[in-house]
């Protein structure tokens, strides 16, 4: 089954670049769960951008599921087609705000670092 997940992942990320609709914005496709009967496909995608831009690139994409399916059938020889359902994966957007709250909080370990330091040098007892 996650040769299939991946499949479907490359085909439907190939399929993102031929699609027209201008709701759909900066997609990335994080990742599929393919039912074992393949009659469905949980489609994660993630979306740059706001809240609205999220709203509108999902909208657009199940607008556009049947052209997206089209080209799965196309490119992969299945069984069946999974029926596609897109569902946002906000695990990027947590690793972003993760490393940004690591890059605020660098400076402050660097400080109290100095502070350890220094009161070492000076023979205060910090514990």
């Amino acid at each position: 089954m996650r040769r299939v997940n991946e499949s479907l992942r490359q085909v439907l990320s190939e399929g993102l670049v031929e699609l027209k609709d201008p709701r759909i914005g900066f997609v990335t496709i994080t990742g599929v769960d393919t039912s074992p009967d393949l009659r469905r496909a949980r489609v994660f995608v993630s979306v740059l951008g706001s809240e609205k831009k999220r709203r509108n690139s999902l909208a657009g994409l199940d607008a556009a599921h049947g052209v997206l399916q089209a080209m799965v059938s196309r490119e992969l020889r299945l069984k069946r087609t999974p029926q596609l359902a897109f569902e946002y994966d906000p695990s990027i957007e947590h690793g972003v705000r993760m490393s940004q709250l690591i890059d605020e909080l660098a400076p402050l370990d660097v400080t109290h670092a100095e502070v350890i330091q220094d009161s070492a040098a000076r023979g205060d007892d910090t514990s």
